[in-house]
């Protein structure tokens, strides 16, 4: 037994392959049960990011004396790929990129390692550097508010903090649950400045005697009475009261209390970011998935334990803010139905053909055969049920069943040429089996590169890739066991009679003589249509995914620097009533920090208008929102969270400023786009204290006693330098500062008292210049240079009522002159998404090559010719063809999910044109002449051809029409495969067949000429002469073409 006579093994041997695929299904419904239900497939993306906080410092101080040096010590690790940081008032955060394949547990330690080494050079007042690996999907997937009518703000988020966090990480799958807004306890010193002054103590001063004194200490350890026992100090005060009557030592052999310089209260901290919802403030928390987990399934173990711990403690209320899985749930049903549909749709094709219920039914339970085992082979290769991997079975949809009907209408044909249905399956399947091998590899060539491309984009699409190779496996192995072995106990024969016969049959069999009779002209209107493919291909703009239609959205609010908490609250509540007021049913749900803010939307499930337009109304209205920059978060956006993003780099900072300045200022004259800004442009307002060096020195005062001291009383000490107050169960800082109130008077900054290296103290102004300043709110860096931003939306194009794409866009930007010509020292960027579309399209095109080399590969194999196959290879020339034109009828642009198609548009039309060259060349083996065996190839394959093609196009059609859920990404897609599939069998049907009969000519002629030069004959003999390349006379013909003719006289009229 061979794999070309295995469907005559399984009809003569029938229980095998049932028992097989029992098992098949089986464990493809066992591991469909098991399988993760997500929105994007996991990307194994090793990074890790290095935040580094130091309270109060200012972006440029932070840039010199931090990030500059760890980026320097990172470089060098092994592995970093990119090297990205943030530098924002008081915090450092460097991101780690890692090459693919990089172990990231050793990258995290080398990253450490690396640290632990330059520590001594980094500033004193920075908190511990935390380092931590990227382990999570990106952003939360829910925030959840949480209530209480009897407790406190501080009482509600401790109890956050220590009940409901703790029991939301022990979920398996959680990653980080963050709290966001709420407050937590500390016990605050509010120093009087004017009893400082007085007293000549500073607020440092205050903070080190405290840490000194108010602790719990161990003592050691004694052997008294024959035991031992631990020593103890126990140095905390019971409470605040208690804390308040600490002596303070403020020199010169005195002491004062220390409730006489301060006012100590059991309270919290300072509110810098909290959470609104309709205009009132809540407390909300997010949670994250882990990598390898399910959105789903830890979304609703979630709500599971909140509903617990709702029953345990009843006075606390959960609401759900916002989430995503709604959405992800909602593409998963579309998905399974659109697949559905499109099985349906494929059966009934196969019925409307062969009008007989047995053998549509015998076609129909391919579908599941091949489907289901699916699961078991997604489930071993770690895959989850997500927007890619749902498309590639929607995909495969109409393909599954196409081997089934090339089986069985072989069958089909054998029987009403009067044979039995047993014998009429083994001839039959034994007969087209080559053929049906060679067009489910041709699919397998072209897809399995997409699930070996390299890179971010590999990761991406490896789901897709190998989930469709798997199901035209599993469908060939239905096909040529399953299939042929039902038929042979389940059809009848009624006899003989006509098949695929009719006035269709009988004219295309007209036009195929017509055409082998014009074989050249014929040839040379695919050549015509190849060019109309390229021009139609130029002429449509590109795009790296198509805007989705999300039930959410986020809106992001940029304050003027230096704005408070309360003036940006301010802000979002007038957004939230705005939308309240004007979008019913559209829930807001604030995350508000001083001088910015996110607001996060939930939209109506039932609405007549996609997320996209709701985006482009409001953001007008949005704009008239003053001292406020109100946008969207675009889907694409980049580091600027805009549609349009530029980004440039350079070490000189101004120079980088100035260039961007220009471009944004001439990006203002391009239609495409709107509102182009450079990213943290604003100058946030600072007071700048510089101390009078000689009299400084003569005091003794030193610039960090001077930072130390005017930190402290403004904010407090780091966390790690604070005194810490023992409660039963946690520690809460003690936190010496002035009052909020003491903050907002110049005056109290100026008579701050500063110590002296004789132990007294001075004013701040006497050693000092205070004046006012400004500086940069943030400063970006990439690969240990300055990086800068400018962002843009995309304006909607007033023909088509759609927004522009964006290589409409960036075409025009690239050719604005201050992009063309940037000066020395500044260059263009690739960063984040542009980099990853650029990675896309390259390795799509190297897929390509390598798929289509390998259906080459595959039919020379299986021909053992080489001239045939490359009429094969021809043919997918005609596949794009009608893919592009049906998206330049629906005004679409050309996107990932359409690349997708013109992939499967290749294994289709490779599989069609197999068909036809397949048959002719078994016929031609058996002594047959090359125009009757073409002629009957196309008579005997035609209609196989048709069935499977518009098989495949009842199975797409759901796709296509999106009638549920969001068909955004797949619709493209669906309306590719359509409209290349119906131009490219057409042209498939006329231009192989004329195609062929030249190249099996050329290789009569081309074979023995080759032979003759290239071999010394083999095992026959060598011709004496060699045979002639062209006919006799060609060249004289060809020469007598070339040859300009004589001008004949013409007589004049008389």
């Amino acid at each position: 037994m061979n794999f070309r006579n295995i469907s005559a093994w399984c009809i003569r041997n029938p229980v095998p392959p049932i028992v097989l695929f029992i098992a098949l299904l089986l464990a493809g419904v066992v591991s469909f049960s098991r399988l993760d239900v997500n929105d994007n497939p996991d990307i194994e993306f090793p990074g890790a990011m290095v935040v580094i906080a130091q309270p109060g410092a200012a972006p440029p101080e932070l840039e010199k004396q931090v990030t500059q040096i760890v980026e320097a010590s990172l470089r060098s690790i092994n592995g970093v790929e990119e090297i990205n940081s943030s530098v924002r008032e008081g915090s450092s955060s460097t991101f780690v990129q890692f090459a693919l394949g990089t172990d990231i547990d050793r990258g995290v330690n080398d990253i450490r390692d690396a640290l632990t080494k330059v520590r001594s050079d980094l500033p004193d007042g920075i908190l511990e550097p935390q380092v931590e690996r990227e382990d999570t999907t990106g952003n939360p997937i829910a925030y959840i508010s949480a209530e209480a009518v009897d407790m406190t703000l501080e009482q509600l988020s401790w109890y956050v903090d220590d009940v409901v966090i703790k029991r939301l990480q022990g979920i398996p799958g959680m990653a980080v649950v963050s709290r966001g807004g709420g407050v937590s306890r500390e016990i605050r010193v509010i120093l009087d400045p004017a009893r400082l002054q007085s007293l000549g103590i500073t607020a440092a001063q205050v903070n080190a005697q405290l840490r000194q004194v108010n602790v719990n200490a161990a003592g050691g350890r004694t052997e008294i009475a024959g035991s031992e026992q631990s020593l103890r100090v126990l140095g905390n005060a019971r409470n605040a009261y208690q804390l308040g009557d600490t002596d303070i030592a403020i020199g010169g052999g005195r002491t004062v209390k220390l409730s006489t310089i301060a006012e100590v209260r059991d309270l919290y901290g300072e509110q810098r970011q909290l959470g609104t919802m309709d205009g009132r403030q809540v407390l909300s928390f997010s949670i994250q998935r882990a990598k390898g987990a399910s959105d789903v399934k830890v979304y609703e173990a979630v709500q599971e334990e909140l509903a617990k711990i709702h029953k345990e403690n009843p006075r606390i209320k959960f609401t759900e803010l916002y989430t995503s899985v709604d959405y992800t749930k909602a593409q998963y049903k579309s998905s399974l139905t659109s697949m559905i549909e499109g099985a349906v749709l494929a059966v009934l094709v196969v019925f409307l053909f062969l009008r007989d219920r047995r053998a549509t039914l015998i076609s129909a339970i391919a579908i599941p055969l091949s489907a289901i085992p699916t699961f078991w082979f997604m489930d071993l290769l770690g895959f989850s049920l997500n927007t890619i991997s749902m498309l590639a079975l929607s995909l495969v949809a109409g393909v599954l069943v196409d081997d089934a009907i090339v089986e069985i209408e072989n069958i089909v044909r054998h029987m009403r040429m009067g044979k039995t249905a047993y014998q009429a399956a083994i001839d039959a399947a034994d007969e087209i089996g080559l053929a049906v091998v060679a067009t489910t590899f041709s699919i397998v060539a072209v897809f399995l590169p997409v699930g070996l491309m390299p890179g971010v984009s590999g990761q991406f699409f490896k789901n897709f890739g190998f989930t469709v190779v798997a199901a035209v496996l599993m469908s060939l192995g239905v096909a040529r066991m399953i299939t042929p072995m039902v038929a042979a106990y389940f059809l009848k024969a009624q006899g003989e009679a006509s098949h695929g016969e009719g006035w269709l049959m009988d004219n295309y069999i007209k036009v195929l003589r017509w055409s082998l009779g014009h074989r050249r002209w014929i040839v040379f209107a695919g050549f015509l249509s190849l060019v109309m493919t390229g021009v139609t291909i130029a002429s449509l703009p590109f795009t790296f995914q198509p805007t989705l239609d999300f039930d959410y959205s986020s809106v992001r609010v940029e304050m003027v620097p230096g704005s408070t908490l309360k003036q940006t609250r301010d802000v979002t509540d007038r957004i939230q009533r705005m939308l309240k007021e004007d979008a019913p049913g559209v829930k807001a749900f604030a995350d508000v920090n001083p001088a910015k803010a996110s607001v996060y939307l939930r939209l109506p499930h039932e609405r007549d208008y996609t997320s996209d337009q709701f985006e482009k109304d409001w953001a007008k209205r949005f704009q008239e929102i003053p001292d406020a920059r109100v946008t969207f978060q675009s889907q694409n956006g980049g580091f600027s969270g805009r549609d349009i993003t530029i980004t440039l780099g350079g070490s000189d900072p101004d120079k980088l400023l100035a260039t961007a300045r220009k471009i944004a200022e001439q990006m203002n004259g391009v239609k495409e786009i709107v509102a182009p800004r450079i990213n943290g442009d604003l100058q946030r307002p600072e007071i700048t204290i510089k101390p009078r060096s000689d009299l400084a020195a003569s005091m003794g005062v030193t610039t960090a006693a001077l930072s130390q001291t005017i930190r402290i009383a403004t904010i407090g000490d780091i966390d790690q330098n604070s005194a810490k107050f023992s409660l039963s169960d946690r520690q809460v800082p003690i936190r010496v500062a002035l009052s909020e109130d003491s903050r907002r008077s110049l005056a109290t900054v100026e008579n701050l008292p500063v110590p002296t290296s004789t132990g007294g103290s001075v004013p701040l102004k006497t050693v000092a210049e205070i004046s006012f300043g400004a500086g940069p709110t943030t400063i970006q860096r990439t690969n240990q240079n300055r990086r800068i931003s400018i962002g843009a939306d995309l304006a909607v194009n007033p023909d088509t009522g759609k927004p522009y794409v964006t290589s409409e866009a960036n075409q025009k930007i690239d050719a604005l002159p201050a992009m063309a010509n940037l000066p020395s020292g500044v260059t263009k960027l690739t960063l984040g998404q542009a980099k990853w579309q650029e990675e896309m399209v390259k390795n799509f095109l190297i897929a390509l090559i390598t798929g289509v080399s390998s259906v080459f590969a595959v039919l020379v194999l299986l021909y053992r010719r080489f001239i045939p196959p490359l009429v094969n290879m021809g043919s997918l020339l005609l596949a794009p063809l009608g893919g592009v034109l049906a998206l330049k009828l629906a005004a679409m642009p050309i996107s990932m999910p359409v690349l997708i198609g013109m992939l499967m548009l290749f294994g289709i039309v490779a599989k069609n044109s197999i068909l036809l060259v397949d048959f002719a060349l078994e016929e031609m083996n058996k002594g047959v002449d090359k125009f009757t065996a073409i002629m009957d190839a196309g008579h005997k394959r035609a209609q196989p051809i048709v069935m499977t093609t518009v098989a495949m196009v009842a199975g797409m059609i759901p796709t296509a029409a999106a009638l549920s859920g969001d068909g955004s990404f797949s619709q493209p897609m669906g309306i590719t495969v359509i409209g290349g599939l119906i131009v490219s069998t057409l042209l498939t049907l006329l231009i192989v067949p004329a195609a062929f009969s030249l190249a099996v000519g050329a290789e009569a002629r081309i074979g023995p000429w080759m032979s003759y030069w290239l071999t010394t004959g083999g095992e026959g003999e060598q011709p004496a002469r060699p045979p002639r390349l062209f006919a006799k006379g060609f060249w004289k013909r060809v020469t007598g073409r070339l040859r300009p003719r004589a001008d004949h006289a013409i007589e004049p009229a008389e």
